[in-house]
């Protein structure tokens, strides 16, 4: 596989959110891990929040589809109250078992301190992975104050992350390695 398709989510209830640039920023990133970088979509939940809880949603559906296709999701949120936004938790709960089967999933948290460092881990990943997402490596933890140097924050994350993403991908070494910005 030569271009992955990624897909960036971001479950903050406002739009245009830094929790939105910092799902994009890592998403972007590691679309361009591949020799020939397919672009990154972004699904930001914020706008389609009306109709989550209402029916018929088709642009709700549509984004559905987009990210269970994708080979790659950043599903990124901020902290509330010790977890994952009730947003995205809307979102994920319209996939039925095995929803997300054969996506890539990483979960990107963003916290006001670094408390909520497990947030990722303890919260989010077993929700990608219950509706039958691969996440093969540690979720990606920002704190606020770290998302003022992102890039450095990013290749630190992806220097860890890249091993298990490319053997998740079926990536060969080559096409996986860290690219700085």
């Amino acid at each position: 596989m030569s271009s992955p398709s990624v897909v960036a989510v971001s479950g903050n209830p406002r739009a245009g959110s830094r929790t939105l640039a910092a799902a994009r920023a890592a998403a972007e990133r590691l679309a361009a891990l591949a020799v020939d970088p397919a672009p990154v979509e972004v699904v930001d939940l914020a706008t389609l929040a009306g109709e989550l809880l209402t029916s018929p949603h088709p642009a709700a559906d549509a984004a559905l589809a987009r990210v269970a296709a994708a080979d790659v999701a950043v599903v990124a949120t901020p902290v509330y109250k010790a977890s994952y936004t009730g947003l995205l938790k809307a979102f994920l709960d319209l996939y039925g078992p095995d929803g997300l089967a054969g996506v890539v999933a990483v979960p990107l948290v963003v916290s006001g301190s670094p408390a909520h460092a497990l947030a990722g881990e303890v919260h989010l990943r077993p929700v990608l992975v219950e509706l039958g997402a691969v996440v093969p490596a540690r979720s990606l933890t920002l704190t606020e104050a770290q998302l003022g140097d992102l890039d450095a924050e990013l290749d630190a994350w992806l220097a860890r992350a890249a091993a298990p993403l490319r053997r998740a991908l079926g990536l060969p070494a080559e096409e996986l390695a860290v690219v700085a910005r």
